[in-house]
């Protein structure tokens, strides 16, 4: 991976965790959190898409999938906090 690939790699993250962060709490985490969110949440929604048997093509698909699975993970988040 090349520092450019790395860059846009940590762009989407940043994005994808700032999405979720707007979907679920209504604001984001900071870059670095926001970072982190949205890395964890593809890792968490390539796992889960991939458990149904659902594709994603394209950058937009990536986006949507690591964005479904930031918000999941919030949200399991919330719940750990509450309980």
């Amino acid at each position: 991976m090349d520092i450019i690939n790395l860059i846009i790699f940590l762009a989407i993250g940043a994005l994808v965790g700032w999405l979720a962060g707007n979907i679920v709490k209504g604001g984001g985490f900071g870059i670095l959190g926001n970072v982190v969110v949205g890395i964890v949440g593809a890792v968490l929604g390539g796992f889960l898409f991939g458990l149904f048997g659902i594709t994603t093509g394209g950058l937009l698909g990536s986006i949507v999938m690591a964005t479904i699975g930031a918000v999941i993970l919030l949200y399991l988040i919330s719940l750990v906090k509450r309980g």
